[in-house]
């Protein structure tokens, strides 16, 4: 049961059943932006759906991934000059992310592949199966320097999809034969399991793990990251980690006026606690329809009177709006205003109370080698 859209509209909202989505964390699945006609499920079909999956046993209604291959040709990607992120390489073995943090500024991304930015992006998700085979053939081009890389910039390289696909495990194991400088952000404690190779990187300072941290809160994680790992096991990851001797570095990210803001001082003593050497934070960001999604979420998970508070201040922090993606007024993660100001020094009183952000050398790549391919560009490997 489908129909078709013809609307000029990009905040258009595809009808949802009624009653929550069994650990999902959007309840809205808006139109594509980039597309004048849209195709939208009715809800009445959704409904069906899911009444059916709960009728053959469960107590709950599901919504099951669905997972793309994609046969990409290249897997290194070049960020953007006019970016104010502080690196320059990316690489992605999946799109979407079924953690479902609802306020993922990640989202918008998966609007390019067609997708919708709500329930899609938890659910539809992309895997590139050939990413290890592309990023040995790239990091063997005289044209690559060896310039650190960050993993999982757009999404989690251990979200569950990983327990079975070990794509991500298959790319470090081409970066530690290589020596390649790599970073990345998780929220899971899946990176353990690959302690082994960060491990190895770390003894070249070319490895380095951030554990994204929002709250301490159990229960408010549960509802803002709904199949992301728990607090508590993300400081345990901290200090196993730190254990092994890699580098762990904890993004505040990101924070949220009048839900989260008051933690921060916790947060970071808590991190710095379990062996944590860098933090940063970064404000709500709601670029497009997540502004939606967000305000969603807000209404079915706080209390009315707190989640009107909560707006305010985002707005407080946006000089008016939900989110301003200038960068006149200082960074597009950082905020500007009264309020933003006040996080900003909270920040820095607290990192150099529990001795953060003293160790801030960036990875090396003295030790890179260019793998080996076979045939005769091996003779010339370092």
């Amino acid at each position: 049961m489908i129909y078709e859209e013809h609307s000029e509209a990009h905040e258009f909202r595809d009808a949802l059943p009624a009653g929550p989505v069994h650990r999902r964390g959007a309840g809205l699945n808006p139109g594509n932006r980039f597309e004048d006609v849209r195709l939208h499920v009715l809800g009445e079909e959704f409904d069906r759906q899911w009444v059916e999956r709960e009728e053959e046993g469960g107590r709950v209604r599901r919504v099951e991934r669905q997972v793309f291959r994609d046969r990409t040709q290249s897997i290194i990607n070049r960020v953007a000059p006019t970016s104010d992120v502080p690196f320059d390489w990316t690489l992605n073995p999946y799109r979407g992310c079924e953690h479902g943090c609802i306020y993922c500024f990640a989202r918008p991304y998966h609007e390019y592949l067609g997708f919708s930015m709500g329930l899609d992006f938890e659910t539809k998700l992309v895997a590139k199966p050939d990413a290890a085979k592309l990023l040995r053939a790239e990091l063997a081009s005289p044209r690559w320097h060896a310039e650190p890389i960050v993993m999982s910039a757009i999404t989690d390289i251990y979200q569950p999809l990983e327990h079975s696909m070990r794509i991500a495990r298959q790319c470090l194991e081409v970066l530690v034969e290589c020596r390649q400088p790599v970073s990345t952000m998780t929220k899971s404690t899946m990176v353990l399991r690959d302690i082994d190779l960060w491990g190895q990187l770390a003894q070249h300072n070319a490895g380095r793990v951030t554990i994204t941290l929002v709250t301490l809160d159990a229960d408010l994680a549960r509802l803002l990251e709904p199949r992301a790992t728990v607090p508590a096991a993300r400081l345990h990851a901290i200090r196993e980690l730190t254990k092994a001797g890699i580098p762990v570095s904890v993004n505040v990210a990101p924070i949220i006026p009048g839900l989260t803001d008051a933690e921060l001082p916790s947060i970071l003593e808590a991190v710095a606690k379990a062996g944590a050497r860098r933090a940063n934070w970064v404000l709500l960001r709601l670029p497009y329809q997540l502004k939606d999604l967000f305000l969603d979420w807000l209404q079915r998970n706080v209390h009315p009177q707190r989640a009107k508070k909560v707006e305010s201040l985002i707005r407080q922090s946006r000089g008016g709006k939900l989110y301003d993606a200038s960068n006149t007024n200082g960074p597009r993660g950082r905020g500007k205003g009264p309020l933003a100001a006040q996080i900003a020094q909270t920040f820095d009183i607290f990192t150099r109370r529990y001795g953060l952000n003293r160790d801030i050398r960036p990875l090396s790549s003295a030790a890179f080698r260019r793998p080996e391919t076979g045939g005769q560009l091996g003779l010339f490997s370092a």
